[in-house]
């Protein structure tokens, strides 16, 4: 099952990691000022993730590819790495939607 990872920057801000049942990270947030924020972001990831249509899946300008995330408000909630190719992209999707919904929390921040 996966695992939401929160940790703080050096520059004071929160964020999360969503990783993978095989340790992987397969999604990584914003940077937010308050520990409840980013909570809040998980809890956003965990109820959109499901939803294929939250998904915006892009190329970058080097060519490799990406998704963000979006809540119902289009606000990204979360980013993917870069994938060489489409299919990979699109397996990241599958492993956020399959893993988020029931992942557990791990505060590293403290």
């Amino acid at each position: 099952m996966g695992k939401f990872i929160i940790s703080k920057r050096k520059n004071g801000e929160f964020q999360f990691n969503l990783k993978s049942s095989n340790g992987q990270i397969i999604l990584t947030s914003e940077g937010y000022t308050t520990n409840a924020a980013c909570n809040n972001g998980i809890n956003s990831v965990k109820t959109n993730a499901p939803d294929e249509d939250r998904f915006d899946k892009l190329t970058a300008k080097n060519g490799k590819f990406y998704f963000n995330l979006k809540a119902g408000n289009g606000q990204v909630i979360g980013s993917s790495e870069m994938y060489e190719s489409e299919s990979g992209r699109n397996n990241g999707i599958r492993s956020v939607q399959a893993n988020a919904p029931k992942a557990s929390v791990e505060d590293q921040s403290k």
